[in-house]
């Protein structure tokens, strides 16, 4: 008896709104990231490439807000956990 395939779940979907708009994108450019974030579709794929871009940004951002601070000891008796 042949196994059933599973089908991997779709990804939680979060409404948000959307517009059509119309970029000129090199096909190849948009295939390669495809390939690399795994997305179904080239509108997924660009959602997903800005998604990385706004997250680099907090992770800058973030970085920049504690280059500042000192940072104690997490264990200042000495022991280890």
């Amino acid at each position: 008896m042949p196994r059933k395939r599973k089908t991997p779940a779709a990804p939680a979907r979060v409404s948000e709104a959307k517009v059509a708009k119309s970029y000129r994108l090199a096909p190849a450019k948009i295939a390669r990231a495809q390939k690399i974030l795994g997305a179904r579709t080239a509108t997924a794929t660009i959602e997903q490439a800005l998604d990385l871009i706004v997250f680099r940004q907090e992770l800058m951002d973030g970085a920049r807000a504690i280059g500042g601070l000192e940072i104690d000891d997490a264990f200042p008796d000495g022991a280890r956990r």
